[in-house]
Parts: C-alpha cells; structure tokens; sequence
C-alpha cells in the first residue's frame, strides 16, 4: 500500500520548487494564487532569497506547505493514496492533499499559525533539542523530574530519537541530565521556540478559532494525526486534533509503525528534504521509501 507523507518546518532550502514553478502550468497558477493570497511575492524569497529569507517564520511554514502541497496536486495526477500523513507543520499539507481543507482555506492557516507561533516564542524565552540514544520512557521521566520549569517530548521521531521541549533553562538541565543518563548526543536545535510544548497554547488559542471557522470535509484517505497517531476521516476530530497539536508532541515513530501495520509498504515523501525518509528507514528498515522535490 502507498502512502505519502509531508514534511515539516527545517526542510526548506533556496530554490525550492522553482522547477516546478518553471515547466508545470498548473504549478505556476497554484504559486501565483500562494502570492495574492499571502500578499507578497513568497516565490521570489523561495527560489531567488537566501537562507536568512527563508528562515523568517512567516516564510518558513508557508513555503513547506506550497512546495508538499503543489507537488501532490501537479505531479500526482490523479493523487489516490492509501494514507497520509505530515509531521507538525506537514499535518496541513497531508490534510489538503487530500481534500479535507481547500488550498486556499490551508494556506490561510498555515500563515496564521506561523504567525502566531512566532509571537509565542517572543512571549517567553524557549528552545528544543535532539536526545539521541536514550529510550522515550527514560526522557519522559528525566523530563516530569525537572521542577520549576517547562520540559517535555515534543516529536518521537524514531527509536532512539527524541526531541524535547522547553523554558531555555529547563532544556540546558534536560541536557545535562539525559547525557548523565547515557544519551550519545543532546543537541540544541536552531528553532525559534518550545515548539509542540505547553508554551504553545496562546498560538493554540489564536488557531483554534481560525480552524473552527473553516470548513473540513472527509479526506480521500485516513490521514494519521499527530496528536493520537491514528487515521481520521472524521472532519470534527480532524480539527480537534489539529487544535491540539500545536501543544501536543508529533507521535511519528507510533504513525509510521500503525501505518505498517494497516499494510503500508511504500513511503513517498512530497515536499523539500528527505528527513522523513529516514526516520521511516529507522524505524523499519525493509520499507520502501522514495520522494519527490
């Protein structure tokens, strides 16, 4: 069974969907609709910008969702997957592809929530980081343990691999803790923020209103959230989901393996990067995977 999946926010690059921009009509009317509806050229700051450009929170999260997004819908004629499914920011992409929010109605809120993370990581100082080698179990207890500040799993990326969540001084004694524990690496990522943490609830309760006001249909397909790891087709508890993610943590390790066990074979990964390609290797190593930029 195939099953597609969408990247999210540290995939981009300068240049990307340029190509597609170039020598695909559909593509090329889908990005100019992306700059009328955005109100600036974003095209120009994804092929021609620089990596500072492309770094800017109103550019990054919109620039993913359109590449994943126009991707699925020019070169995937017809797009009929078995499932799909996004992590974090690519949970928007997976949901439009297919069908469950219009192109318009999903960009609108991608550039909202960009937005109004941005102004929850300026509210309180924050930061995450990579926990490599460690099982979740014993960086979900070194976490609850830290008193006084916010540490918690943000994205269980693979075996192995998890990424936390939190207050600045929180993370720095997370770090310190988890390498004492037997962690190989505690890596601070280059991130504006506690993304997927409790200090994201103002931007959940700024989305939250948006996504309510929006409508949703039935997918063509199960997409597997990020909050519950299991396929939705229900337009309700897809936008619940969708509201809790931004302060849930992105279960992927548990996606990738339900998904596997519902008969998925094949992974294609749509939009910039590969980093999901090899998160599917780590957690299954005989499953197929390719992608398409």
């Amino acid at each position: 069974m195939k099953v597609y999946v969408f990247p999210g926010q540290g995939a981009q690059f300068v240049g990307m969907g340029k190509d597609l921009y170039e020598n695909n009509p559909l593509a090329n009317k889908l990005f100019e609709k992306a700059n009328e509806i955005l109100g600036f050229r974003i095209t120009d700051l994804m092929f021609e910008g620089t990596d500072e450009d492309l770094k800017q929170t109103k550019v990054t999260q919109p620039a993913i969702f359109l590449h994943s997004v126009i991707l699925a819908k020019a070169l995937c004629n017809p797009f009929k997957p078995d499932m799909a499914a996004g992590h974090s920011l690519g949970e928007f992409s997976a949901l439009v592809a297919a069908g469950a929010l219009s192109f318009e109605d999903g960009l609108a809120l991608v550039s909202k929530r960009a937005m109004a993370m941005q102004k929850a990581c300026e509210a309180i100082p924050s930061a995450m980081a990579a926990i490599l080698g460690l099982p979740d179990a014993k960086i979900e207890e070194i976490c609850v343990g830290i008193k006084g500040e916010i540490v918690v799993p943000a994205n269980y990326n693979s075996p192995g691999q998890v990424v936390i969540s939190g207050t600045i001084p929180g993370i720095d004694k997370a770090c310190e803790l988890l390498l004492a524990a037997g962690a190989k690496r505690a890596l601070k990522l280059k991130v504006g923020g506690a993304f997927h943490s409790p200090l994201m609830k103002p931007a959940r309760e700024e989305l939250a209103k948006a996504i309510e006001d929006t409508p949703f249909n039935k997918p063509i397909c199960p997409v597997y959230q990020n909050v519950d790891a299991q396929p939705q087709t229900n337009p309700g508890i897809i936008k619940e989901n969708l509201i809790s993610q931004l302060t849930s943590p992105v279960r992927w390790t548990q996606i990738v393996e339900n998904m596997i066990a519902a008969g998925a074979d094949h992974f294609i990964e749509l939009g910039p990067g590969t980093v999901l390609q090899g998160l599917v290797k780590k957690i299954n190593k005989d499953i197929t995977t390719e992608g398409m930029q």
